[in-house]
């Protein structure tokens, strides 16, 4: 194989602190089962994979995570090596709370965790385009290999890149301290872009055509890093699935005051003292900060996410809130497609048996925490309001389960994501790609209590990874129906990817054009693909009136200073 030649220049940063260096990296083949490429930080061997058409290099550092009392800063450069590193699967990931895929996955939690996989197509060709895709999981658990996209790669011509950040406390713990400056997981994010900006044409990749993904939080992330100033001209292109940075989960109101909760959850008492908490914190070891996965919160959080952060000097992730930065349009308006399932509210039914009484004797628990009163008694009001709404004069029960669903589809996911894209087309972006996934097989499950079908949180991102579910399932035991539907969303994620249309001119495909008003057009992804006229409209502007009013401005830390005073 010719050798692939490029001059790497890291980048200046408070967040990194490196120096220009320019060296030349070269992907040379080593004989047919591997490949050893050439990088700034040193060589690296990947191996043909088992199916064949794709070299894979597994546990490849792209940033070293601070450990011990730093185990809340920004990442630095990756270490260096003189001989070949092994880039095998070493089942390493970031420190988090225990959860059914990570005990079946066999995993090894380690705080040095930040590894990236690059999955390359056996070709002759180079400058291929690169996907970039971050993995799901609320910010609290999870891990690039978690969701495998070989296939997408090897029948795309498409180079894939996953990786770990760090997560939960470990990764977004936000004090607006000089050692707990908070985002430590977002800029493990930016890292790796970088990482990947510096070294992908070693690869055979174009450096300049990044495509940004992911799901659920990843897609939450992938917004997040669209609006950041720290990720300017890293990517080309985003697609969010089933999440946005305008979720109630993607960043804290509060960040100081999830802290003082935590610290207490962990028999710490003396909160008040920002300092007393910031060295609590740091002494405070991995299997303390990681006790719980926070995946019951019934205000649509996970409690620990990303943060608005305090100016200390450094480079920072995310200096205003993301409906700020929206509004104010100071942002790259990169093409987007982005869109949700028809039931992301799913995710919610194992709850339901609990949670519908609950919702019935304090439905105000259940507003989303990106919401603020000024009594309770207005809390309770607008809680009646929104169930109302929904569920009419009758109470919550088996009966109007789908209307349970269809809650807290909007809540969670659907709303915030095009409430986020109407603020595009106002800043006008014209180049936002609109979707709703709605296939279904009949042979899944109907939502309890009923007969009827829908497509689950994420359910297109299942239907672009490896296999028929996050377990990888083989894709020879699927029905005809779902092989045919994973099918076209590789193929429209392709065209995207490496043109940025999901629809390109000469595709078989049915035309897809951007969004205009009033979210209108959007593709229906079901068992037929049909454009069609405004998606939820009557919904979302029913959330528009009550985030108009009610919306929480998330607030950085304060100073500790003026913090100490205060108290």
């Amino acid at each position: 194989m010719k050798q692939q030649l490029v001059c790497n220049q890291y980048v200046i940063s408070a967040m990194w602190k490196w120096t220009f260096v320019c060296v030349c990296a070269a992907a040379v083949l080593a004989d047919e089962g591997s490949r050893v490429v050439r990088l700034a930080q040193g060589p690296v061997r990947g191996y043909r994979d088992p199916q064949g058409d794709l070299f894979a290099f597994y546990s490849v550092p792209y940033a070293t995570a601070p450990t011990g009392p730093h185990k809340f800063k920004p990442p630095v450069p990756p270490p260096n090596h003189q001989d070949p590193l092994e880039a095998i699967d070493k089942g390493i990931i970031c420190p988090q709370a225990s959860s059914e895929f990570i005990e079946m996955a066999n995993k090894t939690m380690k705080e040095d965790c930040l590894i990236a996989n690059i999955f390359v197509p056996d070709t002759q060709e180079d400058n291929l385009p690169v996907f970039v895709y971050t993995h799901g999981g609320g910010f609290q658990i999870g891990y690039g290999h978690w969701f495998q996209l070989k296939n997408l790669a090897r029948t795309k011509n498409i180079i894939v890149v996953t990786f770990n950040y760090r997560l939960g406390v470990h990764g977004f713990l936000c004090l607006g301290t000089k050692d707990i400056p908070g985002n430590a997981g977002m800029k493990d994010q930016v890292a790796l872009l970088r990482w990947v900006k510096d070294n992908i044409q070693a690869f055979g990749g174009n450096p300049n055509d990044v495509t940004l993904g992911g799901g659920s939080a990843g897609a939450a992330s992938a917004d997040l890093v669209m609006l950041s100033k720290a990720s300017k001209s890293l990517f080309n292109k985003v697609i969010p699935e089933s999440g946005s940075s305008l979720a109630a989960f993607a960043v804290q109101p509060d960040p100081l005051e999830n802290a003082k909760n935590f610290a207490k959850q962990l028999n710490f008492t003396n909160t008040n003292d920002i300092y007393a908490l910031e060295k609590f914190y740091k002494s405070a070891t991995l299997e303390q900060i990681t006790i719980d996965a926070f995946v019951d919160k019934k205000d649509s959080t996970f409690v620990f996410s990303p943060c608005v952060e305090r100016n200390i000097g450094e480079e920072v992730f995310l200096d205003e809130d993301p409906l700020t930065i929206l509004q104010n349009g100071n942002y790259e308006k990169l093409p987007l497609l982005i869109g949700f399932a028809n039931m992301e509210g799913l995710v919610r039914i194992e709850f339901f048996e609990t949670w519908k009484s609950a919702m019935n004797e304090k439905f105000s628990d259940f507003l989303p925490a990106d919401l603020t009163f000024k009594n309770e008694k207005q809390k309770q009001e607008i809680a009646n309001i929104v169930k109302q709404f929904y569920f009419g004069n009758k109470p919550v029960n088996n009966d109007n389960i789908l209307s349970y669903v269809d809650f807290f589809s909007d809540v969670i996911f659907n709303v915030p994501a095009l409430r986020s894209v109407e603020l595009h087309l106002k800043n006008g972006h014209d180049k936002v790609y609109l979707y709703e996934y709605s296939f279904t097989d009949e042979a899944g499950p109907p939502v309890p209590h009923t007969e009827v079908r829908g497509a689950t949180h994420c359910a297109q991102s299942m239907a672009l990874i490896d296999g028929a579910n996050i377990m990888q399932v083989d894709e020879n035991n699927m029905s005809k129906e779902y092989k045919k539907m994973k099918s076209v969303i590789r193929e429209l994620w392709s065209n995207f990817i490496t043109t940025g249309l999901p629809v390109p001119e000469g595709s078989p495909l049915p035309s897809w054009s951007a969004v205009r008003a009033n979210l209108t057009p959007y593709m229906s992804l079901g068992r037929t693909l049909e454009l069609k006229g405004a998606l939820l409209q009557q919904r979302v502007r029913f959330w528009n009136d009550i985030y108009d009013k009610y919306y929480h401005t998330p607030v950085p830390p304060p100073t500790p200073g003026r913090l100490s005073t205060e108290l």
